[in-house]
């Protein structure tokens, strides 16, 4: 074991090849403070024309003026090459209301062509250069014009990208350093103080460069259990890795073996979500180094696969850290030379919209192609699915695909509301089931929603009255492994947090956030193992042994809110006779009241 945490100590020294991106910020309003930056980069092509354009249009109204920035001698290092600048954007929270304040809305973010961050119910989040700031309030209507408030002001923005960036090794600035019981410790395979809590490759975000090595070393560590996986190769050649994590019996003499039954987890389907590749990392390790310890852990790896891929879009995650921060598609080439990229979540076949929605405008955030898979990465995932199902005796049973913010957690379909999934009822249970494990072990609410809901506003006092759509919703990861692969349970769990950083989530969230969705998985486990009959194998032990962690509080906490903190949406179903006493503390059936 020591030999072990010797060599996963090797990615904080040796493998950390840091790339750091540092904004050009500006004031938003005069008396912020400054923050030190050693590079003023250049925004992107399309973008200052876009801008240009804009404002030559519709005009300008801004008062403000840029403040310079100190570009001293920094703790974090500028990368090769420049980045988008961010010195001039904001991120802007729009209220709304009513049916016709969101389709102007939607019209005017599409006009503009707008970076919308995230909706709901009766919010937008929309980034934008402060100077379209009155060209787009001109596109609205007068409940809108003094609805906004500003999430993100210009230097806001710029630290909080700032700040995502790990500090090169050896220094520790007093801002941006990680908490001080992760400064300083070496990767380590033990389980104490919370499944990863103390490694230090979770004190940081970690660029593609680290990652990489980190899953091989992984693999060669725990060859019981770990296996890698190359789903394909991206649009500018890169492999997507990815591990496979599960005890795998084999018996040559049984021809007719079982297919395997496997949980696929996917992340960083948009490139700037960077919170869900390290959440993926964080329940891999748990599940991995778990094994032989914790006895839940060990047998559901004995009762099912899990495939991790934590970036199904690496082109697009490394220009993240080299080049433009908040860069959400691939990084295909399109018909216009200087609008790069498809959404990759917009690219799937199945009840695929881009015609109708985003063909001709490669500059849109969420271009879906000029036709299905036409996203390099979308169809080599679809295609190693396939490949898994027909010739290597795979079964997906679950499909987890993890992006940000807004914590919610979604289910099919997302292409429309109009059509009902089979199996509603039972997405819906999993689903609030996965919402509690998160809100009672750590006290975030996760709200359960179909996922057209979340692409579209919905009126708050009538549900089923829907809103126009803030972009495209067919073609959906989501739809395509519910619809065509037939993967029984499927989910979008969309992370923290609510808006306060968006796509910018601080690196102190991530250890927290890895800790709320691994106890989503394990309940994931519980719940499927009573479905497929493993007689409550893979459940979550009610008993913890001296080495078992955080990981497993979880169940002392469901266990004594069963019965005395049922909310409105649970009731109690007896459960099989058949069960011993241990079993039904676990197995009671959970329904949703109709």
């Amino acid at each position: 074991m020591r030999f072990h945490a010797a060599l996963l100590a090797l990615p904080a020294s040796l493998l950390v090849s840091v790339v750091v991106a540092v904004p050009s910020p500006a004031a938003y309003v005069e008396h912020q403070q400054r923050f030190s930056a050693p590079a003023l980069p250049q925004r992107s092509r399309w973008r200052t024309l876009s801008d240009r354009l804009i404002v030559s249009i519709w005009g300008s109204h801004s008062q403000q003026k840029h403040i310079g920035i100190n570009t001293a001698q920094s703790d974090r290092q500028a990368p090769a090459h420049t980045l988008a600048r961010y010195g001039g954007d904001v991120v802007l929270r729009f209220n709304i209301s009513t049916a016709d304040e969101a389709k102007s809305l939607a019209d005017a973010a599409d006009t503009l062509l707008l970076d919308v961050w995230e909706f709901a119910q009766d919010w937008v989040d929309l980034r934008l250069s402060k100077d379209i700031v009155a060209p787009l309030l001109g596109l609205l209507p007068e409940s809108l014009q003094q609805s906004h408030t500003p999430l993100l002001r210009e230097r806001e923005l710029a630290q909080a990208i700032y700040d995502t960036y790990p500090a090169p090794r050896g220094h520790a600035p007093q801002v941006t350093s990680p908490p001080s019981h992760l400064r300083d410790r070496a990767f380590s395979a033990s389980l104490h103080q919370g499944n990863g809590e103390s490694n230090v490759f979770f004190a940081d975000y970690q660029p593609l460069s680290v990652v990489e090595p980190w899953l091989r070393l992984l693999t060669s560590l725990f060859t019981t259990h770990v296996r890698p996986v190359t789903i394909g190769v991206s649009a500018q050649g890169r492999d997507i890795a990815g591990l496979r994590v599960g005890v795998h019996p084999t018996n040559n003499d049984d021809a007719d073996q079982p297919k395997r039954k496997t949980i696929l987890i996917t992340g960083g389907l948009h490139a700037r979500e960077w919170i869900s590749t390290s959440t993926i990392n964080y329940i891999a390790y748990s599940l991995i180094t778990g094994y032989g310890k914790i006895p839940s852990i060990t047998r559901l790896l004995e009762d099912f696969d899990f495939v991790f891929i934590p970036t199904v879009n690496p082109d697009g995650y490394a220009y993240t850290w080299t080049t433009d921060r908040l860069w959400r598609k691939n990084r295909q080439q399109t018909s216009l030379r200087f609008c790069q990229g498809i959404d990759l979540d917009r690219a799937f076949g199945f009840q695929w919209d881009g015609d109708v929605t985003t063909k001709g405008n490669p500059c849109s955030e969420s271009f879906a192609g000029e036709e299905p898979f036409e996203a390099v990465e979308a169809k080599v995932l679809a295609d190693w699915a396939k490949n898994e199902t027909e010739k290597n005796n795979v079964e997906f049973i679950g499909f987890l695909d993890l992006h940000s913010y807004s914590q919610q957690i979604q289910y099919p379909y997302s292409y429309s509301c109009d059509d009902t999934p089979p199996g509603l009822e039972n997405l819906e249970e999993l689903a609030m089931g996965l919402s509690k494990a998160i809100r009672v072990a750590h006290g975030h609410n996760y709200e359960v929603m179909p996922a057209c809901e979340g692409n579209m506003a919905v009126g708050v006092e009538d549900k089923k009255k829907l809103w126009p759509r803030m972009e495209a919703a067919g073609g959906s990861a989501l739809d395509w492994f519910y619809h065509e692969m037939r993967t029984r349970y499927t989910y979008q769990i969309k992370l923290r947090d609510r808006g306060t950083y968006g796509f910018l989530l601080p690196r102190e969230e991530i250890v927290p956030t890895g800790k709320e969705i691994l106890d989503a998985v394990l309940y994931l486990g519980s719940f499927l193992g009573e479905v497929y009959g493993l007689g409550g194998s893979a459940r979550v032990e009610l008993s913890r042994d001296d080495e078992a962690s955080q990981t497993e509080e979880i169940v002392d906490k469901v266990e004594t809110s069963k019965l005395g903190d049922l909310d409105d949406e649970w009731v109690v179903v007896e459960a099989d006779e058949s069960l011993d006493d241990e079993d039904v503390q676990w197995e009671l059936r959970r329904r949703r009241k109709r």
